[in-house]
């Protein structure tokens, strides 16, 4: 019996130590700011980083709260609407994700928006309908410019002008805007949001920098441009947009 229990003892430490371990290894490198009781602990960006296993790259965030727990209020109309987000501002070409070269600040970003759907490709909530999803958190790529309509130093999701073709994605979900959405599901659990990106050159990646930023967003009351502002950064990791972050670093 005591040999019994001190494999059982053994094997117990064993689960322990490899959960730290691997909880360690899961927050560490990137950038870590300090938490802030300034900002919603589920905005409250205290962790993230990117890195690349084989081809895929890991868009990875935690907070000092649940990650997700809040998302906006439904108005019933788009015009208006907002958009809460977790986002990886990167100096990736947005050429490499379908866009034309140079268009902007390509980044990666999980959001939800209760007012509207620009999946029209995927069933998030499987209720076998394609364009009632959008208050799931979802993933997008977006490309940003400074819009000054927007307000002063403000961002905004580059707009598509009437009549013009520009490259898109396949996947690009008809919005006049340049935004894709590729369809990799995110995944939150306690303080982290993640979503594996696959590429077919991860050099591209581990040759970028990014930021980490957590945001609201709003479409514009005319839904015109600029059709879609970042018009609330909760949070910057960097706290001044300069991207220091490094892929597998």
């Amino acid at each position: 019996m005591r040999a019994i229990r001190t494999v059982s003892a053994l094997l117990l430490l064993l689960l322990v130590d490899t959960a730290i371990a691997h909880d360690g290894n899961e927050h560490s490198g990137g950038l870590h700011p300090a938490p802030d009781t300034a900002v919603a602990a589920d905005f409250d960006i205290v962790h993230t980083k990117i890195s690349t296993v084989g081809n895929v790259a890991i868009f990875h965030m935690a907070v000092s709260g649940k990650a997700g727990k809040t998302r906006p209020a439904a108005t019933g109309k788009l015009a208006g609407s907002d958009v809460f987000s977790y986002v990886w501002p990167t100096t990736i070409d947005p050429y490499e994700v379908g866009f034309e070269r140079g268009a902007g600040f390509l980044a990666m970003a999980v959001t939800a928006h209760p007012d509207f759907d620009d999946t029209p490709l995927y069933d998030e909530n499987g209720d076998g309908k394609l364009d009632n999803d959008g208050d799931l958190w979802h993933s997008h790529w977006v490309v940003l410019q400074p819009n000054e309509a927007c307000g002063p130093d403000a961002l905004a999701v580059v707009d598509i002008p009437e009549g013009a073709k520009p490259r898109l994605p396949k996947t690009w979900p008809g919005f006049p805007i340049l935004l894709d959405s590729p369809g990799w599901s995110p995944t939150l659990d306690a303080e982290t949001v993640e979503v594996r990106v696959p590429f077919d050159d991860i050099g591209v990646v581990v040759g970028s920098s990014f930021d980490g930023v957590t945001a609201g967003l709003r479409v514009n009351a005319s839904v015109h441009a600029p059709l879609l502002c970042v018009v609330d950064v909760y949070k910057l990791a960097s706290g001044d947009l300069s991207l220091p972050g490094k892929p597998n670093r």
